[in-house]
């Protein structure tokens, strides 16, 4: 990022499913903030490692998860 986002901040609502083998897929920007510091969310949460599958009736299932993403640039 350059320094013209120095001062911004900001919370980016992502959403996104865990797959049955823990991947992320399916990422959505729900609320962002700007075009940059959508793309770093996304690049952070497709960097996260693998998840712990969610199982519904001993069964493996696809979850999906909203969390935000705070942004804070000095």
């Amino acid at each position: 990022m350059d320094n013209t986002l120095s001062g911004v901040y900001g919370t980016v609502f992502i959403s996104f499913y865990i797959d049955v083998d823990g991947s992320v897929i399916t990422i959505k920007i729900l609320r962002g903030v700007s075009s940059e510091i959508d793309a770093e969310a996304i690049r952070v949460i497709k960097a996260m490692p693998l998840w712990k599958p969610g199982k519904q009736l001993c069964k493996t299932i696809i979850v999906s998860y909203t969390i935000p993403v705070r942004f804070s640039l000095n």
